[in-house]
């Protein structure tokens, strides 16, 4: 993935900067929703190159219903909990390695 930006450290040379899901990057993304994130049902973070589904997004965006997660870097599926309105998560393409932890209503 090319777009990566690098930073240095010191101990291991250029590492790779990864993006992480912040309340600013849900913000962005909610433009339909004029930025408004609590109201948020559907919203789209494909290709971000994000390594984790980051407790934000459930603990601030609990209306979701829709969310789409593909094409980024994302080991597991985690912090989902909170979401109890989710009804479709996209999650092709990325690195899960194992699914557990989930329930049927």
């Amino acid at each position: 993935r090319s777009r990566r930006s690098l930073r240095v450290d010191h101990k291991r040379g250029y590492q790779p900067i990864m993006p992480h899901l912040t309340r600013a990057l849900i913000r962005k993304r909610a433009e339909h929703n004029e930025g408004i994130i609590s109201s948020l049902e559907e919203i789209s973070l494909h290709q971000e190159e994000l390594e984790s589904i980051g407790e934000v997004l459930g603990t601030t965006c609990r209306k979701l219903k829709i969310i789409y997660l593909q094409n980024n870097i994302i080991p597991r599926m985690e912090n989902l909990h909170h979401m109890k309105e989710l009804e479709y998560l996209n999650l092709a393409l990325n690195n899960i390695s194992k699914i557990e932890g989930l329930s049927l209503r």
